[in-house]
């Protein structure tokens, strides 16, 4: 009954991510420009004065909100990630443990396991029919379970970021040869710089979902290669 246990507790952690990422998008939605000051914009005027186009306490309230919510989102992934190899490794050991039988011609046979690729499993999995102590077969969406680094909290209109694709609150996963670790601004911009003109492929999650995109870093009318701001998530700088 372990399978089914540590399923169970996968399915209910998938819920969990889901209503994270619902969240999340809400606040974001509710957040991007024009219509407000996006997850990192100023909050003062020109003149140095609170801005009184907007509700500065709700501002603050919603950003402190969504790092929470990153916080949470990277532990429930990490912790789906490890059930899934729970329950794939059990699947695995529960097969070198099965006797051997025999086929009519006298052949050792083993069962057939069913095996699946540790992913962001969002679709629900299915069970076998005798409790859980037979291998799990989950059914799993595509994306391959990738965890973010770093969170797109401005993206300018008009600007090569948007127009390859980008869009604000997506969490980058990848970006040309940077993959998180340590110095990521600086190997963001060096990454940026090395690849002008041509296409990098950056890998975003977007409301759970991966999207693999090619970004092109060019001149352009605003400010940057990219006309976008990248912000690492908590404990990663």
């Amino acid at each position: 009954m372990v399978g089914a246990n540590v399923k169970q507790e996968t399915l209910t952690l998938m819920e969990k991510k889901a209503g994270i990422e619902a969240e999340m998008e809400a606040i974001i939605t509710r957040l991007q420009p024009p219509a407000g000051p996006g997850l990192s914009g100023n909050l003062l005027d020109k003149d140095g004065f609170p801005r009184a186009d907007i509700d500065i306490a709700a501002v603050r309230s919603d950003r402190q909100r969504v790092n929470v919510l990153q916080n949470d989102l990277k532990e429930v992934t990490k912790k789906i990630e490890q059930n899934l190899h729970v329950l794939h490794s059990g699947s695995l050991m529960r097969d070198s443990s099965l006797p051997q039988k025999r086929t009519a011609a006298g052949e050792e046979s083993r069962p057939q396991r069913t095996t699946f690729s540790p992913s962001v499993a969002v679709a629900v999995g299915t069970s076998s029919s005798n409790g859980g102590d037979e291998p799990v077969n989950m059914e799993v969406e595509q994306a391959t379970l990738y965890t973010p680094f770093a969170v797109f909290d401005e993206v300018t209109a008009g600007s090569p970021a948007e127009e390859d694709g980008i869009r604000l609150g997506d969490m980058l996963v990848k970006f040309g040869s940077v993959e998180g670790d340590t110095d990521l601004l600086q190997r963001l911009a060096s990454e940026g710089q090395r690849n002008q003109g041509s296409p990098v492929e950056v890998v975003v999650l977007r409301n759970g979902v991966k999207l693999d995109l090619a970004i092109t870093p060019r001149q352009w009318s605003g400010r940057g290669l990219l006309g976008c701001h990248i912000r690492p998530l908590a404990g990663r700088r």
